[in-house]
């Protein structure tokens, strides 16, 4: 599994070197947009709408918009003191608590810890704390060049870190639009909701469900693949200079010029040459 970062856990004195795994994958099928005339792959390219060309990363800056095309621009050399001061590498556990007192609205994503070199001992300390405790660690981590929060919890036998959202990112449920106030409702509408909730009840096995599109979708394509309905992109023909063609056309135009030019000129009157007296 590929290591996507190296630090610390910390709580109070303790230390315990770890690393850092994405423990989900996106599974979603990439379909690129191809041109309907020749079914190449569309290129987007980065182009500067006033210069009107493209342009490269290296000439490309950072810039905050307070404002109405108006910028604060900051360089790379601004950025990378900012991190150094806030990236120790460290996730710090600030607090403890129960996991049911968070709303699942502020999760985000998972990753897995493994320990690092010499951290097995800590890492099984912490894991055990929090199983029996029951209680999950609310942290503090720098993940590309953000301050995320962070919990701390045990997935089966594996301690897990899940960056949450900071309370300012959730939105205020009163934003949302068409949302029915407290309504009388009969009782026999909301019993019957009731049973057929409790004819559905479960318990949850993940394995049970699938992305059915998903897999439609990749059903269809095999069977495209198996039916030759396929295409193959056209590769972009670049014009050589031929300094051959270049040349004749050259001397042509040339020629063309030299004989309009002695068209233009009077022809000089030629004279017999006298015979040499004998």
């Amino acid at each position: 599994m590929h290591t996507m970062w190296k630090g610390t856990i910390s709580f109070g004195l303790v230390n315990i070197p770890v690393k850092l795994h994405a423990a989900t994958e996106n599974k979603d099928i990439r379909l690129r947009n191809l041109h309907k005339e020749c079914e190449s792959p569309i290129k987007y390219e980065k182009v500067c709408p006033v210069c009107d060309k493209e342009v490269s990363n290296d000439d490309i800056v950072k810039g905050y918009e307070y404002a109405k095309n108006k910028f604060v621009v900051l360089d790379d050399e601004d950025l990378e003191n900012l991190k150094k001061e806030q990236d120790d590498k460290a996730v710090e556990i600030v607090d403890f608590v129960q996991l049911e007192e968070i709303d699942p609205i502020y999760f985000e994503k998972s990753y897995y810890l493994s320990p690092n070199e010499g951290g097995g001992k800590a890492y099984a300390l912490l894991r055990q704390s929090l199983k029996d405790t029951g209680k999950i660690g609310i942290a503090k981590i720098m993940i590309r060049s953000k301050e995320q929060l962070a919990i701390v919890r045990v997935y089966e036998n594996t301690i897990v870190m899940e960056t949450i959202h900071y309370p300012d990112e959730v939105r205020a449920v009163d934003q949302v639009p068409n949302v029915p106030a407290e309504t009388d409702l009969g009782e026999k509408e909301l019993n019957t909701a009731k049973m057929l909730i409790d004819e559905l009840t479960t318990e949850f096995e993940p394995e049970k469900y699938t992305d059915e599109y998903r897999t439609a979708l990749m059903d269809l394509i095999e069977a495209k693949k198996e039916n030759d309905e396929v295409t193959t992109a056209k590769e972009k023909k670049t014009e050589k200079p031929d300094n051959v063609t270049d040349l004749m056309e050259a001397l042509e135009a040339s020629l063309e010029r030299s004989q309009k030019g002695n068209k233009s000129k009077p022809k000089k009157k030629t004279t017999a040459k006298k015979k040499k007296a004998l």
